[in-house]
């Protein structure tokens, strides 16, 4: 097998990631029309790689001597395409579920929401509003309902500062199921995600520089 048949075939089994990435920076498309990428030619000047039907020549600057400089320029190539997308050298892979303190607020704030939107439960009468003793505290319930835009409002804001700053950097998939479990979880809790997400990213630059070393 001859070098540029090894390095494509290898592109394409091990770093099929940095090919979409190669589209998105370098020819400026989306994730999805970049999905599936496959190299199909590789030169010392340039890469061919096709994308639902459709040839993208993507440049190599400067040009290689040869291809013994493809592994280095590849890997130049993906941390650049990382630099230009504004995304992390770490990928977000699992959902983690709110443990402990944050798993107690995640349990309030979904019975808020419960609460809030049947304002039935906060009626005199009502199972919930007897089972409670909310006639002990009426004023309880109308402070309820005068939070709930106010938190339902604070908790949008934080899922789509999650969505900008966490998940599109950390390359997370849009729409994907694991994109979904860290969206509804950031909308129910707010800013325990975020503090779980950055948990991870410091693991695993621990675990790059325990590798670097």
């Amino acid at each position: 097998m001859s070098s540029k048949d090894f390095i494509i075939k290898h592109m394409n089994a091990d770093h099929q990631d940095s090919l979409v990435l190669f589209l998105q920076a370098y020819c400026g498309i989306t994730s999805a029309q970049a999905k599936n990428a496959q190299l199909e030619e590789i030169s010392t000047s340039y890469l061919i790689i096709t994308a639902h039907g459709t040839r993208y020549s993507v440049p190599i600057e400067p040009a290689m001597k040869d291809y013994s400089e493809a592994r280095g320029r590849m890997v130049a190539m993906h941390k650049e395409s990382l630099k230009r997308l504004g995304r992390s050298e770490i990928t977000l892979t699992e959902y983690r579920a709110p443990r402990g303190i944050q798993a107690v607020i995640f349990v309030l704030c979904f019975l808020f929401y419960i609460t809030c939107f049947q304002r039935s439960n906060l009626q005199p009468g009502s199972e919930f509003y007897e089972y409670l003793g909310l006639q002990r505290v009426p004023w309880f319930p109308r402070l309820v309902c005068i939070l709930q835009p106010y938190v339902v409002a604070i908790h949008i804001i934080e899922t789509v500062l999650l969505v900008v700053t966490q998940l599109k950097p950390l390359n997370v998939p849009v729409m994907s199921g694991l994109w979904w479990k860290w969206v509804a979880s950031c909308f129910v809790e707010g800013y325990g995600s975020f503090s779980r997400i950055k948990k991870f990213v410091k693991e695993q630059k621990a675990k790059k520089n325990g590798k670097s070393q």
